[in-house]
């Protein structure tokens, strides 16, 4: 049989880093990576879908400044999000976190990145196998070897420890996971109660409105319904945009309350609308009134995963530690670390399996937990905070959040969003407090499974 020091199982953001930090420490890393088609990729790879957008703090998260990017990946950089209501809006041109990186953010192309990530691993000396589909992964605590991944062609391949990097879908993951637990790991992380959907297009804008965007990332909120539901545009290069949403799965239409405040909602809807649809009504009702949607807006068919557009899952759970005792480590979108409220996570992606990946060279796992805590824990309940402060905003808290949003960001460069503005009014310091109050109480409870809860 085979035998590697680290198997990774999955080959995006999360398994490239561990491949590359366990290569560089010296061990032997093999990436198992399944493979899907792309329209803008020659061959198979991992399944490169998220709206790929980069803050400034986030790369210092991640650890890789894109100064390291060859040609290509970087597409635009950004100076500000904008966040549209109802009728209210806010634009920030600060994120008010220290950073590394001059500009606000960037946006990239993540096939492209994704790749870059391969070609780094590669050329630290793991192995990339592309087209091999996991099954399984057998353990034996004490057993030599300890690890046997099962291939669905019936091969197998030993390790002496287990990354599981296999994204929201978590098609290894909860196998393995439920082994350790007392109750089912879907209790945690069900496919589709812990997953939001994403659905997105590449469109070529019209001059007039790419000027407009560009440097912008906007998010319309209170538009469609649901938990973290929210359509947004990304500019890329070429006055080209990736026009997309997020969703819960499963939405239904008659648990809607007050379906007519919603924008995007239509009387005649007696079932929420596709993801297309969605983005048609946003088009038209941004523009148009001055544009041809359909004409104006035409689907870049040559980029995305399938002729211009591309649907992935995104977490949108809390994350999990990992049953280190049994020489596994989850990383990524696998352990919940990626967030539909920030629209994906690269950052933390890249950042746990880097972690993971430099432990495992060494054999010991045992600090994988408190290392990812001591690295991301400040924006996991970031997150998981203002996830759960609009739970169940409607168009109209939106606009009220927003209003007062405006009103905090009291300077030119969109500053102090978390700082205490009594210029902005009673409403923004109860904001405020009660956003802290909430990121109290979820520091102690962010964990969704914990590693006192694994039995083995």
């Amino acid at each position: 049989m085979e035998h590697v020091d680290v198997a990774i199982v999955g080959g995006g953001p999360a398994g490239s880093a561990a491949a590359h930090a366990a290569a560089e420490a010296g061990a032997s890393a093999l990436v198992l990576e399944k493979g899907v088609p792309r329209e803008d990729r020659a061959v198979l790879g991992p399944d490169s879908t998220d709206a790929a957008g980069i803050l400034d703090y986030w790369v210092d998260i991640m650890g890789i400044h894109p100064d390291e990017f060859p040609d290509g990946v970087l597409l635009s950089e950004l100076d500000r999000a904008t966040f549209v209501g109802p009728t209210e809006s806010c634009t920030l041109r600060s994120t008010g976190i220290d950073s590394s990186y001059d500009a606000f953010g960037y946006t990239f192309d993540r096939a492209r990145f994704d790749d870059w990530l391969r070609d780094r691993a590669e050329g630290a000396g793991a192995e990339y196998r592309v087209g091999v589909s996991v099954r399984d992964v057998e353990t034996l605590i004490d057993g030599d070897p300890r690890h046997t991944v099962e291939l669905a062609d019936g091969d197998a391949i030993s390790a002496d420890v287990v990354v599981l990097a296999d994204g929201p879908q978590r098609t290894v993951t909860n196998r393995v996971l439920d082994r350790y637990l007392t109750a089912p790991v879907t209790d945690h992380l069900g496919t589709t109660t812990a997953n939001h959907i994403a659905y997105q297009e590449h469109r070529r804008l019209p001059a007039a409105v790419a000027e407009d965007l560009r440097g912008a990332i906007t998010f319309w909120w209170g538009y469609i319904p649901g938990h973290t539901a929210y359509p947004w545009i990304f500019p890329n290069d070429d006055d080209v945009a990736r026009i997309g949403l997020t969703m819960p799965i499963g939405l239904d239409h008659s648990s809607v309350a007050d379906p007519e405040s919603y924008a995007l909602l239509r009387p005649e809807d007696d079932t929420v609308p596709s993801g297309s649809e969605y983005l048609r009504r946003l088009l038209e009702h941004e523009y148009g009134d001055e544009y041809d949607v359909p004409e104006d807006f035409p689907l870049v068919e040559d980029r995305g995963k399938s002729k211009g557009t591309e649907t992935y899952p995104i977490s949108s759970t809390r994350p999990v530690d990992s049953p280190v005792d049994a020489g596994i480590a989850v990383v990524g979108g696998a352990m919940g670390t990626t967030s539909a409220f920030h629209e994906g996570g690269d950052h933390v992606a890249v950042r746990t399996g880097a972690i993971a990946g430099e432990l495992a060279a060494s054999g010991d796992l045992s600090d994988y937990n408190a290392a990812w805590r001591d690295a991301i824990e400040d924006e996991i309940v970031r997150n998981v905070t203002m996830a759960e402060m609009v739970r169940d905003y409607n168009p109209a808290d939106w606009d009220r959040i927003f209003g007062t949003a405006r009103k905090m960001l009291a300077d030119e460069n969109g500053q102090g969003l978390y700082d205490q503005k009594l210029s902005a009014g009673w409403g923004a310091i109860k904001l405020l407090a009660r956003y802290k109050w909430r990121k109290r109480q979820i520091r102690k409870s962010y964990v969704s499974i914990r590693e006192s809860e694994y039995v083995y």
